[in-house]
């Protein structure tokens, strides 16, 4: 196994074009809806395997047609299940994305199974043997995030793994900076979009961020910033490369192929650079289909892609 993905694991509604809410009472038409396996680490291995990577998904669901329907996607797609478990009372997660015409997306989300996932649930013979051990959606997961995953990173570095987490916006999270930094000097590559890394790093410029988690322990850092592309600085070295000059149909996911692709570039062997221009173009694909995986074309076709386009990576302090 290459990489073993832990965390959120959600069934994803997605509806556009949806341009306002309608009031109490009311009803608004919008055009087109569909239903898709989603949550971090399921975007990210099924990102993975459409890119040529092996990958499971460890995480929770309920006992209901949402938990059949994302078992059934995943297995049909080539990921491994076997680290998912149900929930004991919770439903499977569940999320609704408003889409306007412009792929902004607005999200109304029910934690579900993901609220009972805890250290007890992970079966670390799952991990052993793999490459890469990626948590996915750290604060979204409120019995797991915070002293739980700094445990299970510690055991998991027991098996030499490759440590990598990527983070998500919960808007009743108050405590950011405490939950996150028990799990810093276990973290080998951190991957946050820049809007949650500026809430638990408590600070504004990617620059001065990266800075603070390197100090934490972490070795690389790639900030992930939509339509502005991505900051990423190790030891040695510090960049920003520009997104690829796409138009958006949909923004959902971007964040993960981008992590799907940051990893395929890790497994390879690229160099840190050429790891961050790929995780770019295979984010840019993701936005340009519905869905928080259909636009997530193979290695070969996402090579292709980026041939033709020139980005020059550049070191560049962003205000």
């Amino acid at each position: 196994m290459d990489v073993v993905c832990l965390g959120i694991i959600v069934a994803d509604v997605m509806g556009k074009t949806v341009e306002r809410m309608p009031e109490p009472g009311k009803l608004e038409i919008f055009e087109q809806m569909e239903l898709h396996p989603g949550g971090c680490a399921v975007n990210t291995a099924i990102g993975l395997h459409k890119l040529g990577i092996k990958a499971r998904v460890m995480g929770k669901v309920g006992k209901d047609v949402f938990a059949e329907f994302i078992l059934e996607k995943l297995k049909g797609c080539g990921v491994d299940t076997s680290g998912i478990k149900y929930a004991g009372k919770k439903s499977t997660s569940f999320t609704f994305a408003a889409i306007n015409k412009r792929g902004e997306r607005a999200f109304f989300h029910y934690t579900g199974a993901n609220e009972e996932l805890r250290f007890e649930d992970v079966d670390f013979g799952l991990i052993e043997g793999c490459k890469i051990f990626h948590v996915a959606g750290f604060y979204l997961m409120p019995q797991f995030d915070g002293e739980p995953v700094a445990r299970v990173l510690q055991e998991a570095k027991k098996y030499g793994v490759t440590i990598t987490l990527d983070t998500a916006w919960n808007s009743k999270v108050k405590n950011w900076q405490e939950l996150i930094e028990p799990s810093l000097p276990y973290v080998d590559v951190i991957l946050p979009a820049i809007e949650e890394a500026r809430m638990f790093s408590k600070r504004e410029k990617p620059a001065d961020i990266a800075s603070y988690l390197l100090s934490r322990g972490v070795k690389i850092v790639a900030i992930k910033m939509g339509g502005q592309g991505c900051y990423v600085k190790d030891g040695e070295q510090e960049f920003y490369l520009p997104a690829y000059p796409i138009e958006a149909v949909d923004t959902s996911g971007a964040g993960d192929a981008f992590v799907a692709g940051f990893l395929t570039g890790m497994i390879k062997g690229w160099s840190l650079r050429r790891t961050a221009e790929f995780a770019n173009a295979v984010g840019a694909l993701c936005v340009q289909d519905i869905g928080c995986t259909a636009g997530i074309k193979s290695l070969k076709e996402t090579l292709s892609f980026m041939k033709k386009y020139s980005v020059d990576p550049k070191i560049e302090r962003l205000s």
